[in-house]
Order: structure tokens, then sequence, then C-alpha cells
């Protein structure tokens, strides 16, 4: 098991990843944690794919609006200004490009920044989500994950093994060990997180790692 504060460092450092003014889309599961570490003083819209535009904080305890709720059906709060509209509005944002970043769980993903994140065979699923349109709509994608899976083994890997969400798609991967860039020259290790080596980082992934001394940062804790 991860523990908390991998969990919170990763949250921590996608919220690093926000832009003032920026229109920003957080996916299902740990990456709408995202809203609660907004920069003070920054502005960005949030998107839900249900027709939401204007996301707040999760809201404390006893002051929850049960139909007030994002895409995975947590409640949430409104931030002034916030409009609400249909699906087919909602998805149309999306695939007009009108979201800046993007901010996806996943699963796997790949060297050349393709990402499995809808489905594991042989378990039932919903369905695909919101997921699909995003990784072709939005201007910029980011993906949180673990550096591994609960067994250990690498989730950043030479080529997908799971069904696809979209075929190099994502710019930049933050994970409890590291931040890796997917770049035309492969992934470049572009932070690491203070307790790891390179080495150690470059063990638990399958996908070659290009390391530059000069431009590796320090991962924020």
């Amino acid at each position: 098991m991860k523990s908390e504060s991998s969990r919170e460092r990763i949250v921590r450092r996608a919220a690093l990843e926000l832009k003032d003014g920026f229109y920003v889309n957080l996916g299902i599961g740990m990456p709408t944690l995202v809203a609660n570490y907004i920069p003070v003083g920054m502005t960005v819209v949030l998107q839900s794919e249900n027709g939401l535009l204007g996301i707040g904080p999760f809201p404390w305890e006893g002051e929850e609006d049960p139909d007030l709720i994002n895409a995975g059906k947590q409640t949430i709060t409104e931030s002034p200004g916030a409009s609400y509209f249909n699906s087919a509005d909602s998805f149309a944002m999306i695939r007009g490009g009108h979201v800046d970043l993007t901010v996806l769980g996943g699963m796997e993903v790949d060297k050349e920044g393709s990402l499995a994140n809808w489905m594991v065979p042989g378990k039932m699923v919903k369905g695909m989500g919101g997921a699909m349109d995003l990784v072709a709509g939005a201007r910029r994608v980011v993906v949180m994950m673990t550096h591994t899976t609960k067994e250990g083994e690498p989730k950043i890997l030479k080529q997908c093994r799971l069904p696809l969400t979209g075929v190099k798609v994502v710019h930049r991967i933050i994970t409890d060990m590291a931040v890796v860039d997917v770049t035309p020259a492969g992934l470049l290790l572009a932070e690491i997180a203070p307790e790891f080596a390179v080495e150690q980082v470059r063990r638990a992934t399958e996908a070659e790692l290009r390391v530059d001394e000069k431009t590796l940062k320090t991962m924020p804790g």
C-alpha cells in the first residue's frame, strides 16, 4: 500500500501544473483532490463532464449537497459564477479544444505517451467515461498515478498491455517517485523525489528513461 503522504505528494505536485486562467478537467479518483490544492490567488475554472463549469473544493462534512456532484458522483461545491449545462454541451467544450489541461489517473503509460486508464479485461466497468474525449480534446494531458502497482510492477511501460484510452496523448506523468516528461526523443526524467536515486526510478520503470543531470530537479515534498 502506498502511504497517504505519497498520495498527497502526487496531488500537490499535480496542482503545480495549474496556471492562472486555465480551464481544467480533473479525472475521476485521485485527480479530483487537486481541487483542494489550487494556489491562493490563482483563478482556475474546473469543468466536469456531467455539465458543471466552476467546481469548488470538496464540501466540509455536514455541508454536502447530494444534488451537486462531479462526474465521479462525489459531492462537490460550486465556485461563484458557476454554470450548469447538459452533457452534450460539456463534451462539445472538450471536443472543441476549450479545455487547457486535463489531469487524469492512469493504469499504464508507455514510452510514446499512450495511455490505458479505463478498463481491466475481465473486470466489469460501467463504460469508458469521458477520458477518451479528454485525451483527444484537451490541450495538455497530465497523468498522475503511483509509479508501480501494489505488487511492485512498473506502470510506465515500453508498450501498454491494457486497452488504450488514447495513442501518444500524454505530455507529463506525475508519480510518487518522479515527474516524467514525454518528449519526441523518449521519456525524460524531469524531477525525482528526494528519497529516491535515479537508478531506483529506472528499476521501477520498464521503459527507458533519459536523464539530464543539468536539468533534473528535486520533486517538491
